[in-house]
């Protein structure tokens, strides 16, 4: 009978990394598919300045990072499947209003109602990871969970193009697109899922192997606002910062102040995001060989990281350039982001890990608010983007540093623990 059970649960645990990547991959088809296309929209909702058009986005993210900390809360109350999927169909609803839309100010209602029904789904999705997955497969589960993001975002991209600049189908069509794969997720989690224990059945009910092993990792839960936690997420947010900067950025960099024209400019944007994959495998692996040494791995990444957008700027060639692009992506926010979930994760107190992980990646998404706008200032009274670079390389060591100094002498506690 245990055997059973526990061959059930490896199946389930599978199943959910499976699930919960497809579900990255359709929101970041509908983060990318949208800015591409602002000159068509714009053929149904009337000229406006690039302003009110990169307005769209500001109220995507607005949303996402408003209902972090309450789904999060939410998510611990509920239960995981119980936030998910409410989020996802308001996410649905927000999508097929944006193909009716005939108003630039219906689709910005549209947007900030599609963020808050993403900004649901970080909580509940790695609240049900950290829950589902034994504790020896969350690095590189969680990579391959994480890694929906960088494939949705090639995805939307290619599509967009594909679909409505090349073979001229309605820019609404996008939508449709990510309408269906909404629905169909909705279905997906709906039956996939199993519904999530509360706090008082976590209490009597008894657990099996899917179940996180908090204790291992750490004598006591790890408060919210303690200093191993604040230095968690001032890290995750300057992880963003960078990517963020990057993903804005990065193509007018490229295209203004390095000379790269037509489809380089794309393609060479594009390298970051399809380079954090193996990136991601490969370190998530490395961190759940080495569980004690998960500090150690992420102080070296951020660094590395850093170093190469610094590269980035210096280079004095195309191909020197291309080198430290691709060595960004493979070392950077999407490569090291689920080494920093599974240690937030292990640090946490179960019983609120969903509102941890939401402050979390609320400081994450602030910096997709802050790191484009700040970035463009600069770059309107100095004439370049590089400041902007230099910025992003600041606050990443800085974060790195401050989280390894505060951690340093737990993890050789730890190291002793599992020895």
């Amino acid at each position: 009978m245990n055997n059973s059970s526990e061959k059930i649960d490896t199946h389930y645990w599978k199943r959910i990394v499976v699930l919960l990547c497809f579900g990255w991959v359709t929101i970041w088809v509908y983060r990318a598919s949208l800015t591409p296309l602002f000159s068509e929209i714009q053929g149904t909702v009337g000229l406006h300045t690039n302003a009110q058009m990169g307005l769209i986005s500001s109220c995507y993210f607005l949303g996402a990072t408003s209902m972090q900390i309450p789904a999060g809360m939410l998510v611990d109350r509920l239960g995981k499947k119980t936030v998910m999927i409410p989020g996802f169909i308001l996410f649905g609803a927000a999508a097929f209003m944006i193909t009716q839309a005939q108003s630039l100010t219906l689709i910005y209602f549209a947007s900030v109602l599609a963020g808050l029904g993403c900004g649901s789904y970080y909580g509940a999705a790695f609240s049900l990871s950290s829950e589902s997955i034994p504790q020896n497969r969350k690095g590189l589960s969680t990579a391959i969970i994480n890694s929906g993001s960088a494939v949705g975002m090639g995805i939307g991209m290619i599509l967009s193009s594909l679909l409505v600049k090349q073979f001229n189908f309605p820019w609404q069509s996008m939508m449709f697109l990510c309408f269906g794969l909404i629905v169909t997720m909705i279905i997906a989690f709906t039956f996939g899922i199993k519904s999530s224990p509360t706090k008082q059945q976590n209490e009597t009910t008894d657990t099996t192997d899917t179940v996180t092993e908090v204790p291992t990792t750490t004598e006591k839960p790890t408060g919210l606002f303690s200093a191993k936690m604040l230095v968690s997420y001032l890290l995750y947010f300057g992880t963003c910062y960078g990517y963020y900067m990057v993903v804005t950025w990065l193509p007018a960099f490229l295209q203004d102040e390095r000379g790269f024209k037509g489809v380089a400019i794309g393609f060479s944007s594009a390298l970051v995001a399809f380079a954090a994959i193996p990136g991601a495998l490969i370190f998530s692996r490395i961190s759940d060989k080495w569980q004690s040494k998960k500090i150690t791995i992420i102080l070296a990444l951020e660094l590395g990281a850093a170093a190469m957008l610094l590269l980035t700027v210096t280079a004095k060639t195309s191909s020197l350039l291309l080198v430290a692009l691709i060595l960004y992506g493979f070392l950077g926010k999407l490569a090291v982001e689920p080494i920093i979930i599974s240690f937030i994760s292990d640090q946490a107190n179960p019983l609120i890990l969903g509102t941890t992980l939401g402050i979390s990646n609320f400081f994450g998404l602030s910096a997709s608010i802050f790191a484009p706008t700040i970035t463009g200032v600069i770059s309107d009274a100095s004439g370049t983007r590089e400041m902007g670079f230099y910025i992003s390389i600041i606050i990443m060591v800085l974060a790195a540093v401050a989280f390894f100094i505060v951690n340093k002498v737990p993890e050789k506690d730890s190291a002793y623990e599992l020895d």
